[in-house]
């Protein structure tokens, strides 16, 4: 299905538009400089075992929880000053519960059994993203109004991890509040791609994507509204999962979601190492989590798989990167050969409407007839009435408490038409059923999880729409596991989307343990520049 004229002369208006106004951004944007080129090899080996893996050696005495938490606050000091992936920490407080975790460890008496079913993850570390709400720690979610604000309860999520015996580090930085690609905001700054400084960790989700990929933490609580999950996990060569709508409670995040929004947002698992997946959403769902039945055997050569390679060719959108293109063409081989499976090919026309469908989507009301709370709304909160216009003025004489993105998209909801277009809500139910009826309980989809590998800073200004490869899901309710491939030529990360049916994780979940073991998974930073 071709765009129509209209549609082709609205792409080019909008390219025009981001190109004039990253070329202002270019003159008035600070440049960063980096005196350092690479990270620090690792040399703590604790600090390359799974979450699964660290839970055994402590509960088996093998290794202390203080011995494991303080690797890692080692590493966070070594990496952090080069990546700012975290924002606030509580290092002090983490090692007294690591203490605690030994001395009860020592007391057990009911045996190693006891304590793996009790508590999971009893005394490994982990990091949160600063939306989230974590007892003692800051929750301003990049905003200066909030800059004060300081969580009494841990998010439901958080808690429940906190309840199976991980210990929390730190908060981890994102975009200024949530909705962008980049995370960057004028309270903590820019979060750096730790296998290029000068490349983004990706947003809303990248400081956590960040300090993941550096080796500095091994598992992590990330959001995703339209990828803030799966695309800091893409840029930085980690695992991360979008779980089914309705599994893991989205409460204790700033901004709370709105209108039908509520049903897009996701809270999900981040981590270097695919075995943590799993035990991480049966923890995170809490009683939800049997309705995904995570412990059944999966058989992947009785699946289905199928591969998109690209969304139709939007004009929206960047083309995708032959190199992402061929990693995928890569695992379909490996599926063919190792699986015996026929992975089928196939072009989706829909899928050219991404943008315009998860945009008119997000923008329409709840149930309730509410309309969702305006990108300007947010950014008032707490403080003066924000006019979009107004503040890019500001923003162009060095005045504004804005970041360039957050200004940008308050003044595409000015643009944007309150009554959604039939022919987008049409593509939309098409899409649905189309992708539910291929899917059903046992077909596995392959999807760019981007069409760009880790852009420089401030390009996603730019090239604004890439994201609707992610964020088309959010707006399906369909689980996805993003999975890292190996590294490119420039030694940075390649991924791909594993899409499967609703309340089908356990299907991709495997999927990414496969894929894991067949590249090789989570690469080192700096250490190695092998394709996959």
């Amino acid at each position: 299905m071709a765009l129509t004229r209209f549609e082709r002369f609205l792409g080019r208006l909008l390219r025009a538009v981001v190109w004039m106004l990253f070329a202002v951004f270019k003159l008035f944007a600070p440049q960063q400089r980096h005196g350092v080129s690479r990270l620090p090899p690792i040399t703590n080996p604790l600090l390359l075992l799974s979450a699964m893996q660290l839970a055994r050696k402590i509960r088996r005495k093998a290794v202390t929880s203080v011995e494991v938490v303080q690797a890692y606050i080692d590493r966070i000091q070594e990496v952090n000053p080069l990546i700012n992936a975290m924002v606030k920490d509580r290092f002090s407080a983490a090692l007294q519960e690591a203490a605690q975790v030994d001395k009860l460890i020592e007391e057990e008496t009911g045996g190693e059994e006891v304590l793996e079913d009790r508590l999971p993850l009893l005394g490994v570390p982990i990091t949160v993203k600063e939306a989230f709400a974590l007892q003692g720690m800051p929750n301003s979610t990049g905003l200066l109004t909030r800059r004060d604000l300081v969580s009494g309860v841990d998010a439901p999520s958080v808690a429940l991890l906190k309840r199976a015996g991980a210990i929390p580090l730190g908060v981890t930085n994102c975009s200024e509040l949530c909705m962008w690609l980049e995370s960057h905001n004028h309270l903590y700054g820019i979060t750096n791609n730790p296998y290029d400084f000068e490349r983004i960790a990706g947003g809303s989700s990248g400081g956590e994507g960040s300090i993941l990929g550096a080796g500095a933490s091994v598992i992590g609580v990330g959001s995703d509204i339209g990828g803030s999950i799966r695309i800091p996990c893409f840029f930085n060569g980690i695992f991360g999962h979008k779980p089914s709508t309705g599994i893991v409670s989205n409460d204790g995040q700033y901004p709370p979601a709105s209108g039908l929004q509520k049903g897009f947002l996701c809270t999900g698992p981040m981590c270097r190492y695919a075995e943590d997946l799993i035990p991480m959403l049966s923890i995170m769902g809490g009683p939800n989590a049997n309705k995904l039945r995570l412990s059944a055997e999966v058989d992947l050569k009785k699946l289905r798989f199928f591969s998109v390679p690209h969304n139709g060719g939007s004009h929206l959108v960047s083309p995708v990167d032959t190199q992402l293109l061929k990693a995928q063409k890569m695992v379909v081989r490996r599926l063919e050969a190792d699986l015996g499976v026929k992975v089928q090919e196939l072009f989706i026309p829909q899928l050219k409407y991404s943008f315009q469908i998860w945009g008119t989507m997000m923008a329409s009301p709840g149930k309730d007839g509410k309309p969702p709370t305006t990108f300007a709304e947010l950014m008032s909160e707490g403080g003066k009435k924000v006019w979009p216009v107004w503040e890019l003025f500001k923003w162009l004489l060095g005045f504004s408490s804005h970041t360039i993105a957050a200004i940008g998209l308050a003044l595409v909801e000015l643009l944007q038409s309150s009554h959604p277009s039939p022919f987008i809500l049409q593509q939309k139910e098409k899409l649905q059923q189309e992708l539910e009826e291929l899917l059903g309980t046992d077909g596995v989809l392959l999807y760019p999880s981007h069409p760009q590998i880790a852009p420089k800073h401030h390009h996603p200004i730019f090239t604004p729409f890439n994201f609707c490869y992610t964020g088309i899901f959010n707006i399906l309710g369909l689980p996805v596991t993003q999975c890292p491939l190996g590294l490119s030529e420039e030694g940075l990360p390649l991924g791909v989307q594993i899409v499967t049916g609703k309340l089908q994780d356990r299907l991709s979940l495997a999927t990414a343990l496969y894929l894991e073991k067949a590249f090789g998974g989570w690469r080192e930073p700096g250490k190695t520049t092998a394709k996959p």
